[in-house]
């Protein structure tokens, strides 16, 4: 079957030997990976160099002892040295609360772990110098983990209070070893006073059994969880994922629905495999174009954040509660998204669905605290997680997944946030639509160029 013909044609080496096909596209592609691996790789270069108040809880329960008259908080001492380490002073916000305010913080997911020094902390310690244990009781001290406030905010956590409970125990372990020295040098000096004959018969008393064993490294550390998940929580990434559909699902349903629409109007052809069909061009205003797109992103919300739900909880299986919540906010939540691409598209045209990559996804998943805690993060992204929306997004997620839907466990300000990034970016386009077409630059009238007749 023989070609169309056409007035204007080109060949494929004179259409790559354009500089309009090379250069524009170089540039684009250049600056676009250039920005995202600097966006991303900034982000995650050293988040533990630019960690700074990242909030764990510390729990003092000890009751002290008394120690031959004299009164021994160790707790008290522990918490103050752990207080005020200056390797930790900027770097850890410690909460000094009482247990059950931690489990509630740690319900909240306002703090990544806890330390508890226990009730009897002082009383073990001053055991291990006493006599023979048949049981030792060594000191421990408690790590409470919180993977529903970020699993690798969670291990910093856990990882800052091991190597805190390993400080602690070789500050203990020393103390022991020299009070244990001094009496030991004590007895030897009233045996020897007292039988003087004997000294060679006798030698002075042994420390304890259990002070034998542990006089080096005195206090463990248990590990715990403390805000238990599910089983199929993902390690407490499943909303960082389910977040990411959403924010997916707003911005390329908003592309999607604009080309439709572009479709029906006869502004854009539609090519199905081989076959092209181009629809006569009928004339809409920005604004009706833009509103028509509106609507259909908010009905359509509804669709996609069922059939979200319906995949991840009904097929996948991921653990997930107030389920009627988790529907309400991924439409509201997708809508938002989309309602921004689409304002993107009104104002930028054909380069809208890079700027609202840029916007939605560039700037937005390094800055969303949903695998590097936001206090981990360098002070840039911290300045974008305060507005951008990813972050929101992901904070009500992890909020009706992990903590019961709690309004301040994130709920409150996603919704706030969500509600707010709907209504400027409505405005925005709402705006910039009627500016362009009072000042007539309508889609429906392009100004093509003409064929020149050859000579």
């Amino acid at each position: 079957m023989s070609e169309p013909t056409h007035p204007l044609r080109v060949s494929a080496r004179g259409l790559l030997r354009r500089r309009g096909v090379w250069l524009p596209s170089a540039v684009i592609l250049g600056l676009l990976s250039f920005v995202l691996s600097l966006l991303y790789l900034g982000a995650n270069n050293d988040p533990v160099g630019s960690t700074k108040d990242l909030p764990i809880a510390l729990v003092n329960a000890d009751k002290g002892t008394q120690v031959a008259g004299k009164r021994i908080d160790l707790g008290a001492q522990i918490t103050a040295r752990i207080t005020g380490a200056a390797d930790l002073k900027e770097k850890v916000d410690w909460q000094q609360v009482d247990r059950r305010t931690a489990d509630d913080l740690l319900a909240r997911g306002k703090v990544f772990g806890a330390l508890v020094i226990p009730d009897d902390f002082s009383a073990s310690v001053a055991a291990l110098a006493g006599p023979a244990q048949r049981t030792p009781h060594p000191p421990t001290m408690t790590a409470l983990t919180n993977p529903a406030a970020g699993s690798f905010g969670s291990s910093m956590a856990t990882e800052i209070n091991r190597k805190v409970v390993e400080t602690t125990s070789a500050e203990v372990g020393k103390q022991l070893g020299q009070a244990a020295a001094q009496r030991a040098a004590q007895a030897a000096k009233a045996h020897a006073a007292t039988a003087p004959g004997a000294a060679t018969a006798h030698t002075a008393p042994a420390p304890g059994a259990a002070a034998q064993l542990t006089i080096a490294d005195p206090v463990h550390l248990s590990v715990q969880e403390g805000h238990p998940l599910g089983q199929h929580s993902g390690l407490g990434l499943s909303a960082f994922f389910y977040a990411l559909v959403l924010v997916l699902g707003g911005m390329l349903g908003a592309n999607v629905i604009h080309m439709q629409v572009d479709t029906a109007l006869g502004y854009a052809a539609s090519d199905k495999g081989p076959f092209r069909i181009v629809k006569p061009v009928q004339h809409a205003t920005r604004l009706h174009h833009f509103l028509v797109c509106s609507a259909l992103m908010v009905v359509l919300s509804m669709l996609t954040s069922a059939l979200a739900m319906a995949a991840a909880v009904g097929v996948i299986g991921i653990d997930a509660s107030n389920l009627p919540m988790l529907w309400l906010f991924g439409t509201c939540a997708t809508a938002a998204m989309g309602i921004t691409a689409l304002a993107l598209l009104a104002v930028f045209g054909t380069p809208g669905p890079l700027v609202s990559m840029l916007v939605l996804i560039g700037l937005a998943v390094p800055s969303a605290g949903a695998t590097i805690p936001i206090q981990a993060l360098p002070d840039f992204y911290r300045f974008l997680a305060e507005f951008e929306p990813f972050r929101q997004v992901v904070d009500g997620v992890r909020s009706i997944l992990y903590f019961g839907a709690q309004t301040d466990a994130g709920l409150g300000r996603a919704w706030t946030m969500v509600a707010i990034g709907f209504g400027a970016s409505l405005a925005l386009g709402l705006v910039f639509t009627r500016l362009y077409d009072r000042r007539g630059l309508h889609r429906s009238t392009p100004h093509l160029a003409q064929p020149v007749p050859v000579g």
